[in-house]
């Protein structure tokens, strides 16, 4: 049984990922902070979990010898709390310091995994307007570019070591049960959603199931290596995104949340993430083969939601 080794394997992507991972025959390991520990008379440590400590530069190499593959999900949630000073900090410093000793400990290895799936985000190129933006478009300005360009040089240790590396740029990930869409669901479903800013700013979404669907595609096709988009095909405007869910919900989407509104309550995360518009394609995938069970936005939002 090949062994997968995933870190962040408790948020909404790996909780996801595992089961799937376990389906297709795979033993899938957690790299955990803590080593945690199953009960009854005595306790023993559980053997699906690696811990490590990515803050004390801790990572026992040896609980990883027979690893076919690594997915790396780790990392602070972006979309919580205001982006104060030390909380900018905490989010490179989990991205890239954390993605830095994972991979030079791979690199250690005397056989090391056959690949890699680093996650990094859409954030990579920016705010860009309504250009289409593929894996080889160059990176944008500001914050977020500069973390993710950071977060993904920080695997060129795996990669000189002769790891198959998979930058996996990751767009708005679409469950009910997490992330954007979970948040958007509470007005929406009250009747008080509505688009933000002007609507115009371009949302690149990927459904939960098609995204980790394509971490296994790339992890078994070895064809697929450097940045690969995770969003799917049909990227749309925020105005027709507000139209589509409150369509598929059937409430009205007439309260718009002003621009000058989303920044005074959320600060510079309002123009990182809400927005922010990058019309992103994913030319790696589709090219390498990969067939979306969800690419159509309309599709995707009564699937996940029951519709």
């Amino acid at each position: 049984m090949a062994k997968v080794v995933v870190s962040g394997a408790s948020g909404l992507v790996g909780s996801e990922l595992l089961p799937l991972l376990q389906a297709r025959g795979y033993g899938a390991l957690r790299l955990v902070r803590e080593q945690s520990v199953i009960g009854g008379g005595d306790m023993w440590p559980r053997r699906d979990l690696v811990p490590w400590d990515p803050v004390a530069g801790e990572l026992d190499v040896a609980a990883l010898e027979g690893t076919e593959a690594v997915v790396h999900l780790a990392g602070e949630n972006i979309a919580v709390g205001r982006w104060s000073k030390a909380r900018k900090r905490r989010i490179r410093e989990s991205r890239v310091d954390g993605t830095k000793l994972l991979c030079s400990k791979l690199a250690e290895m005397p056989r090391p995994p056959k690949v890699l799936v680093c996650a990094s985000a859409i954030g990579y190129y920016g705010h860009r307007g309504d250009e289409t933006l593929r894996e080889d478009s160059p990176a944008g300005e500001g914050y977020l570019p500069d973390v993710c360009r950071e977060w993904e040089g920080a695997t060129a240790a795996a990669a000189e070591a002769g790891i198959r590396v998979i930058r996996l740029r990751t767009g708005i990930v679409l469950s009910p049960r997490g992330g954007a869409l979970k948040k958007m669901l509470g007005p929406f479903n009250m009747g008080v959603g509505g688009k933000v800013g002007d609507g115009r700013q371009y949302m690149s979404w990927i459904s939960l199931d098609d995204l980790v669907a394509g971490i296994v595609y790339c992890i078994e096709n070895e064809s697929i290596s450097g940045a690969v988009n995770a969003v799917a095909p049909g990227a749309v405007t925020n105005k027709v995104f507000t139209k589509t869910l409150g369509r598929v919900l059937q409430r009205p989407t007439m309260f718009p949340l002003p621009a000058f509104a989303a920044r005074a309550v959320f600060g510079e995360m309002a123009e990182a993430l809400l927005l922010c518009s990058s019309r992103v394609v994913p030319k790696a995938l589709v090219e390498g083969g990969f067939v979306f069970e969800h690419a159509e936005l309309e599709d995707a939002l009564r699937h996940l939601l029951g519709k």
